[in-house]
């Protein structure tokens, strides 16, 4: 044997490396090395690992250079076990550009990876073998049967594979009409099962092939096209291992091809009728591709989109609900009027003293307390469970029936014994948040709401050790006037109304946080005692204050005193007329807000 037969050639000529010398002290790129049979090697090699998924084989060789034996752009040898790939379907693209090991690295040369999963296809199916003394257009014409066939099967188990097997069409087609093997009838009859049996098994869509159809159609005529239909369908059911089966239907085609050829006249120009519908197909699929690809890029680029808002969305609550709790520290903890920052701003605090509570608030407390309980109360659950055995309460129907079925000698399923348990239902907390407004227009509604926030404050503390009550006067400032802590409040803050401007977002934050107003498990309520004249940039952060708090589940009431106030949207507006009713309504809210909470 020739030593050359086991000595490989250099990768690069000595030209090559005389020019990567040139470039050495240039501070350039190095030059690339040219493309050689050999640099294909690791491609190839690459290949073959993939094909091991594609194909479902281990025992299979790829072989990558420019060119092939057979001239075609590939072929699959069964005898030798290889899988001849022209390494020229890659173009431009160089070997070391190439890396098929790399999943996801065939998008990049589409083309040549559908030829590959073609070849793959005849690898995994194209298992049954010509038997001797076969007739050899008896056999051509199986192996025509095959194309589509094994795509079809291919298709069953990597449906995510039809991009490629669509692009691959385009490549093994068309070259075969630019050199027909077949003339005439048959060459048409061989154009329908390459491309309309594509259809059928789903590579294709109808529209697409819908040129290739019409002239098929034309030229063989309806009866003879639906003949050649129903035999390539019956191949696609085929077994692999089948060539009986294979050979039988090859030899129908054949035999229907002779029947009708006499009968059929044959178009001086067919080969360039042929090769334009099937242009025709081509650019449709091509042009389907393209737009799948655009559809795709699209959805692709909404779904990043719409995942980087996500992000930003949850990004900016988290900083909402990092300024919140700053923002309830800050008013909570401070002993007078703070800016939302936390910065003590004491000459705008609207508190004006404290007085003890009167008999008429205290027995209004009182009244709401017991409202309250009886909101909250739930009835005991009862669960009923039956049992073949004690304990429970005897059924005498259940009872005879189980003696009835031990008699007759069946498994006896009857359960005579009933258990009930019965459970206690937690009646819910309260969360009330009273946020009042003290600009100079709110000034009427300051001694209603200090006798409704301390009204609320005791009435939810003598209710449930776990319901919390908070209030905030807001103007430019915050201001708590009492505070989420379970103990009642001894006596009523009283307050004026003389700020400017409004700071309701803050407000409404504070709130939350303190109460955990959007945490569902309890009966909540926000009540905003407000005329709403607020510039739009403030009306818009209360708006979004309000709307994420109704989304939660949370009721949120609007108390206004005049006629010309303005609807926060998203609350529920109660227009009062006497400023002395708002702890009424307010006592109302709260019963409701705990009454249907779940």
């Amino acid at each position: 044997m020739s030593a050359h037969h086991h000595v490989q050639s250099p990768a690069t000529t000595p030209d090559d490396d005389a020019d990567l010398a040139r470039w050495d002290d240039d501070g350039a790129p190095p030059a690339q090395p040219r493309s050689s049979p050999d640099a294909w090697l690791r491609v190839g090699a690459e290949l073959g690992d993939r094909l091991v998924a594609l194909s479902g084989r281990q025992d299979l060789l790829v072989t990558c250079r420019p060119g092939t034996r057979s001239g075609a752009p590939a072929a699959f040898f069964p005898t030798l076990g290889e899988v001849e790939f022209d390494a020229r379907l890659f173009a431009p693209l160089q070997p070391h550009e190439i890396h098929p090991r790399i999943v996801g690295d065939e998008e990049r040369y589409p083309a040549a990876w559908g030829v590959f999963v073609h070849e793959a296809a005849h690898a995994a199916h194209s298992v049954w073998t010509k038997p001797a003394g076969a007739d050899p257009r008896v056999v051509e014409a199986a192996l025509l049967l095959e194309e589509s066939r094994v795509e079809g099967a291919h298709l069953l188990t990597r449906p995510a594979d039809r991009t490629y097997l669509r692009t691959s069409a385009r490549t093994l087609v068309m070259p075969d009409l630019a050199h027909p093997t077949l003339q005439g009838i048959e060459h048409a009859a061989a154009v329908a099962a390459l491309v309309l049996g594509r259809r059928d098994v789903g590579i294709l869509d109808a529209g697409e092939t819908r040129a290739v159809a019409d002239l098929c159609e034309k030229v063989l005529g309806a009866d003879l096209l639906a003949t050649l239909t129903r035999i390539w369908t019956a191949a696609h059911q085929c077994a692999d291992h089948d060539a009986v089966t294979m050979l039988a239907h090859a030899q129908q085609w054949c035999d229907a091809l002779d029947t009708a050829a006499p009968a059929l006249p044959v178009p001086e120009n067919l080969t360039d009728l042929l090769s334009g519908a099937v242009g025709v197909v081509m650019d449709s699929t091509a042009a389907t591709d393209v737009a799948d690809l655009a559809a795709q890029a699209a959805a692709t680029d909404a779904m990043a989109a719409q995942s980087k808002a996500q992000a930003q969305d949850r990004a900016q609550r988290a900083g909402q609900r990092r300024q919140a709790a700053a923002t309830a520290k800050s008013v909570f903890n401070a002993r007078g009027t703070v800016t939302p920052d936390g910065t003590p701003a004491p000459r705008s605090n609207p508190v004006t003293g404290t007085r003890r509570p009167t008999a008429a608030e205290q027995s209004a407390a009182s009244r709401l307390s017991r409202a309250l309980r009886a909101a909250a109360y739930r009835e005991r659950t009862e669960e009923r469970t039956t049992s073949p055995t004690p304990p429970g309460r005897l059924n005498m129907r259940a009872a005879l029936a189980r003696d009835a079925q031990r008699a007759a000698g069946s498994v006896p399923t009857a359960e005579p014994f009933t258990h009930t348990r019965r459970r206690n239902s937690p009646t819910p907390p309260l969360r009330v948040g009273i946020a009042v407004d003290v600009s100079g227009s709110m000034r009427a509604a300051c001694a209603p709401v200090a006798s409704a926030a301390w009204i609320v404050a005791r009435a939810a503390a003598l209710t449930d050790p776990d319901s919390l009550t908070a209030t905030i006067a807001y103007d430019r400032h915050l201001t708590a006037l009492t505070r989420p802590t379970h103990r009642a409040p001894e006596r009523v803050t009283t307050f004026d109304a003389n700020g400017g401007h409004h700071n309701l977002g803050d407000a409404i934050d504070a709130l939350d946080h303190g109460l955990e107003l959007g945490r569902p498990g309890a009966g909540r309520l926000l009540v905003i005692v407000t005329d709403a004249r607020y510039v739009s940039d403030e009306t818009a952060r209360a708006v979004t204050r309000v709307k994420q708090l109704t989304t939660a589940g949370c009721a949120v009431l609007q108390l206004t005193l005049t006629a010309e106030s303005h609807h926060l949207p998203g609350t529920t507006l109660l227009h009062l007329p006497q400023p002395s009713s708002a702890p009424v309504a307010i006592a109302t809210a709260a019963t409701d807000a705990i009454r249907r909470t779940r």
